[in-house]
C-alpha cells in the first residue's frame, strides 16, 4: 500500500464502524475511495456522484438543513454522512459545505457488497442514531437477562476443600460427634481411598433419629450411596440447578474423576448475600443504628457486583433505591420503639431519586413528611424527633444530609396534608423560579412507611390541576431545557472543568437530568402519578404529548446514559474513589463514543420539540 494510500486507511479505520473490519475488508474499502474538494457554500453531492454515495468528511465542515432552510445539525472531521446513500432520503434533506471541505466519496453499492458478511458494520450505516442507540440498548438488555453471579462464576469459587471424610465402618453417633466437632453438615463416607456415599445431618435425623434406630448402628445404613456429582468445570449456576432439581443440599466436586471438594446450596446463597433481597432482610433484623452502618457498607459493593455482571442500570436503581427504603423504615421503627406510638398519622416521604427508584449507592437525603389535618401543634415535637433520628441514622448509613435542606428535619418540609396540599397548589399557579425548583423535587415524591393514602390524596389534586394548566407545563419545560446535551457545534462533545477532573461529560445534569424534566413534564402534562422515569415514558407514549417512537427513543437513551454512569461509578469506587457523575470521553471505546453522540442526538431532538411546543 503506497503512502497516500496509507494514511487514507490509518485515517478510515479509526472511524467507526469502519474500525470494526479485519485489514483485508478494510483495504477493499479504501480501494473504492475517491477524494472529492468542494469549495464553501457547494451543495451536496457533486454532479459526478449522482449515484448513492456514502461521505466521510477529511476536512472542513458541512451544514444540513430542512426543506425550509432551517440549520439540523453540523458535520465535522471524522463524521460520516449516509443522506445519500439512499436517493429516497434526499427529498427533505440539503447538505452544503460549509468551509472548503475535503470528503471521501465510496458508491455505496460497492460498500454494501463488500461489507456483505460485516451486517453490524452496514447496520450502522442504514440505521438512524435512534435505531443504532436501540440496537445498542437491546443488546444490553438481553445480555443482562441471561447475566447471573451464579452462571458467569466458576464452581471452584466455592467449593471446601479437604472434604471431611469417615470411615464406613464407623457408627452414626461417630459420625454425628465429628460433624459436631467440624461444624460441619455433611460427610463423605470412604471405604480406603474409595467413596462409598455420603452422610448428611438430614439423613441423621430422618433415617436414624426419627426411624428410631439405635445410633450405634454402622454409618452405611444412612447414607445415600448413589452419589450425584459435578465436575469442577462446571458453573456455579449449574451446581445450583442439579441440587435444586434433585432436592439435594450437598454436592460433591470432582476434578477429572477424582473427589475435589464439596459445595453446599448454603455456599451458594452465601454469594448471593449481598443482593438486595437478602441485604433487605438484615436490614429488617438490625438492632442499633451502627448495625445498619456496617450493613450500608455492602452497598459499594453490590453496585459494583451487580455492574460487573451486566445488570441493567434500571435494575440496580431500583435494588439500591428499595435497600434504602429498607434502611429509611427499620430507622422509623427504632425510632416509634424509642418514642412511643405517632400522635396522628403520617407518611414518611422519599423524593428525587430515591422515590423514582433510580438511586445508585449512598446518594443524599431527600425526604419529607406528611401528617395527618388532626396534627396538633404539640405533636410537633414527636414529629421532630423522628425526622431527627432518622435522619441522623441515614446519615450514618452513608446517605449524607440534603446540601439544599429537602429533609423531613427542615419544618417547612414536614407539614400536614392540608398545608402539602397548599404547596402544590401555589407551585402550579404562580411558577416561580422558587415553585419550578420545588417542583422538580417534591413532583417526584413516594411513601415509604405510614398512611399512604395522605401523599395519594394531595397528588392526585395536583394532577388533575397540571393536565388542566398549560401555563404552569410551559413554565417548567422552559426551565427544564436549561439543562442541554453537552454536543458542540460539530457533533463533538462540550467538556467542562471539574477539580481534579479535566474535560469531562457531565453525565448527571447534561445527559439523565434532562430525560428525567422531560418524563416527569409529559407525566404532570397526562396527569399520569408514576414517579420513575422509564415508567412514566412508557405511561406516556401513545399520547398527545409523546409518540410511541420518541418514547423509546428517549427510554433507550436514558438506560445507556444510566449505565455509562454505573459503570463509571462503580469503576471509582473499586479503586477507591467516591463516586461521581463526571466521564472523560476517553475512558470510552470509539464505538461508545459514537453511542453516546447518538443518546445526546435523541435528547436534542426531544428538547427542541419541546421548545417549539411552548
Amino acid at each position: 500500500m503506497d503512502t497516500a494510500l496509507s494514511e487514507i486507511c490509518a485515517f478510515i479505520e479509526a472511524i467507526p464502524p469502519f474500525d470494526l473490519l479485519d485489514n483485508q475488508t478494510l483495504e477493499n474499502v479504501i480501494k473504492e475511495i475517491d477524494i472529492c474538494y468542494l469549495r464553501n457554500q457547494n451543495n451536496l453531492p457533486p454532479d459526478e456522484y449522482a449515484a448513492e454515495t456514502l461521505f466521510i468528511l477529511r476536512k472542513g465542515a458541512l451544514s444540513y438543513y430542512s426543506s425550509e432552510e432551517e440549520l439540523l445539525g453540523m458535520y465535522g472531521e471524522g463524521d460520516i454522512c449516509t443522506i445519500y446513500c439512499h436517493k429516497q432520503n434526499t427529498t427533505n434533506i440539503q447538505v452544503r459545505t460549509h468551509e472548503d471541505t475535503l470528503l471521501y466519496a465510496i458508491p455505496y453499492p460497492a460498500l454494501q457488497e463488500i461489507l456483505k458478511d460485516s451486517p453490524d458494520v452496514i447496520g450502522f450505516f442504514e440505521n438512524s442514531a435512534e435505531q443504532r442507540l436501540q440496537k445498542k440498548m437491546a443488546t444490553v438488555n438481553e445480555e443482562a437477562i441471561i447475566a447471573s453471579s451464579l452462571m458467569n462464576t466458576s464452581i471452584a469459587d466455592f467449593y471446601h476443600t479437604p472434604v471431611a471424610s469417615i470411615n464406613h465402618k464407623c457408627t452414626i453417633q461417630d459420625a454425628a460427634i465429628k460433624m459436631t466437632e467440624l461444624g460441619y453438615s455433611c460427610l463423605m463416607v470412604l471405604d480406603g481411598d474409595i467413596t462409598v456415599g455420603i452422610v448428611t445431618d438430614k439423613d441423621i435425623r430422618r433415617r436414624c433419629v426419627a426411624a428410631g434406630l439405635a445410633i450405634s448402628e454402622p454409618i452405611t445404613t444412612i447414607i445415600t450411596d448413589n452419589l450425584t456429582t459435578i465436575d469442577v468445570k462446571s458453573s456455579a449456576y449449574e451446581a445450583l440447578m442439579i441440587m435444586t432439581s434433585k432436592h439435594i443440599h450437598h454436592l460433591p466436586v470432582t476434578d477429572q474423576g477424582q473427589l475435589a471438594g464439596m459445595v453446599t446450596v448454603t455456599d451458594l446463597m452465601n454469594h448471593e448475600g449481598q443482593n438486595a433481597v437478602n441485604l433487605t432482610s438484615i436490614i429488617h433484623k438490625a438492632n442499633s443504628v451502627s448495625e445498619l452502618a456496617e450493613i450500608s457498607k455492602m452497598l459499594p459493593k453490590l453496585q459494583i457486583r451487580m455492574a460487573k455482571l451486566g445488570t441493567t442500570a434500571d435494575h440496580v436503581g431500583k435494588s439500591i433505591s428499595a435497600i434504602t427504603m429498607a434502611f429509611t423504615i427499620r430507622l422509623i421503627e427504632m425510632a416509634e420503639k424509642l418514642l412511643g406510638p405517632a400522635p396522628v398519622p403520617y407518611a414518611w416521604l422519599a423524593a428525587g431519586s430515591q422515590a423514582r427508584q433510580e438511586q445508585f449507592a449512598h446518594s443524599d437525603q431527600d425526604n419529607a413528611l406528611i401528617i395527618s389535618n388532626d396534627m396538633k401543634a404539640e405533636d410537633n415535637y414527636w414529629f421532630f424527633d423522628l425526622a431527627t433520628f432518622v435522619s441522623d441514622g441515614l446519615a450514618a448509613c452513608g446517605f449524607i444530609y440534603c446540601p439544599g435542606d429537602i429533609m423531613a428535619t427542615n419544618t417547612k418540609w414536614r407539614q400536614p396534608q392540608k398545608v402539602w396540599s397548599r404547596y402544590f397548589d401555589k407551585w402550579v399557579d404562580t411558577p416561580s423560579p422558587k415553585a419550578l425548583l420545588n417542583s422538580s423535587v417534591f413532583f417526584d415524591l413516594t411513601t415509604v412507611h405510614g398512611d399512604a393514602s395522605l401523599l395519594e390524596s394531595v397528588r392526585q389534586q395536583m394532577l388533575e390541576k397540571t393536565k388542566r394548566s398549560s401555563v404552569f407545563i410551559a413554565h417548567l419545560s422552559k426551565n427544564a431545557l436549561q439543562l442541554r446535551p453537552p454536543l458542540g457545534f460539530f457533533r463533538d462533545f462540550v467538556l467542562v472543568q471539574d477539580g481534579e477532573n479535566k474535560k469531562v461529560l457531565d453525565l448527571k445534569h447534561n445527559g439523565i437530568a434532562p430525560i428525567v424534566d422531560l418524563a416527569r413534564i409529559y407525566a404532570l402534562s397526562e396527569g399520569i402519578s408514576a414517579t420513575n422515569t422509564i415508567d412514566r415514558l412508557k405511561q406516556v407514549a401513545g399520547t398527545r404529548s409523546l409518540t410511541k417512537s420518541s418514547a423509546a427513543n428517549l427510554i433507550d437513551a436514558y438506560e445507556f446514559l444510566s449505565m455509562l454512569r454505573m459503570q463509571h461509578q462503580s469503576k471509582r469506587m473499586q479503586s477507591g474513589k467516591s463516586p461521581n457523575n463526571f466521564l472523560s470521553p476517553k475512558d470510552l471505546s470509539k464505538l461508545e463514543r459514537e453511542h453516546l453522540k447518538d443518546a445526546f442526538k435523541v435528547i436534542k431532538t426531544m428538547q427542541d420539540a419541546r421548545q417549539s411546543a411552548f
